[in-house]
């Protein structure tokens, strides 16, 4: 659920015709340190990747009502976002969104999207096909790890549903909070890897 302090802002905004401006920047919950990480990296089984049958995104309801008005994506827009501007219906119309990925920095809603850490597909042939879709519902929208990000449009678009060793973020600076992160979210919901997988984050946390 978003902080007290946006959930409040939030429903200011609700309350009048005119947007408002909410105040951001809080970024995804924190991530593991290295050590934790690389001791929840010990702890993931090793499997080879299912297959895709039967996957399809209508499989993880995602961008749920998180409440005042808000859903998912928005809540992670303002989250993220410094300056957000919404209107009364929770979109987003302006701010400033800085892309972790790549560094880029962005002023309109509609230049970022936001990604999910492990993404839906790579969850489903890592055990997700297995899942309650009430599961794959609360995967696609956690707020509470660091599985969502707001990041530019193309680059999203190039990560797709890659693993690690098949993609890493343009900014190398980057690789050690990604790996981190990919590791926390696939530890708590017990997704497994798979040995490239576990090699390029076991390279990327090197860089801690």
């Amino acid at each position: 659920m978003p902080s007290w302090g946006i959930r409040a802002a939030l429903l200011s905004c609700a309350i009048v015709v005119s947007g408002c401006a909410v105040s951001g920047a809080e970024g995804p919950p924190a991530a593991p340190g290295s050590g934790d990480a690389q001791h929840q990296l010990a702890e993931l089984t090793v499997a080879p990747r299912g297959s895709m049958a039967g996957y399809s995104r209508e499989k993880y309801p995602h961008w749920s009502e998180q409440g005042q008005h808000c859903n998912t994506r928005e809540t992670v827009l303002k989250r993220d976002g410094k300056d957000v501007r919404a209107g009364s219906d929770c979109s987003p119309t302006s701010g400033t969104w800085t892309s972790p990925y790549d560094g880029e920095t962005w002023t309109k809603p509609s230049d970022v999207d936001i990604d999910h850490m492990v993404p839906l597909a790579q969850s489903w042939v890592s055990g997700a096909s297995s899942w309650r879709q009430e599961r794959r519902q609360e995967f696609a929208n956690d707020l509470v790890r660091p599985q969502l990000h707001v990041v530019t449009d193309n680059v999203n678009q190039e990560k797709s549903d890659k693993a690690p060793d098949q993609w890493k973020p343009p900014l190398v600076s980057y690789w050690c909070r990604y790996a981190t992160d990919w590791i926390q979210v696939k530890h708590y919901y017990r997704l497994s890897i798979t040995d490239a997988e576990k090699k390029a984050l076991t390279d990327m946390l090197r860089r801690c």
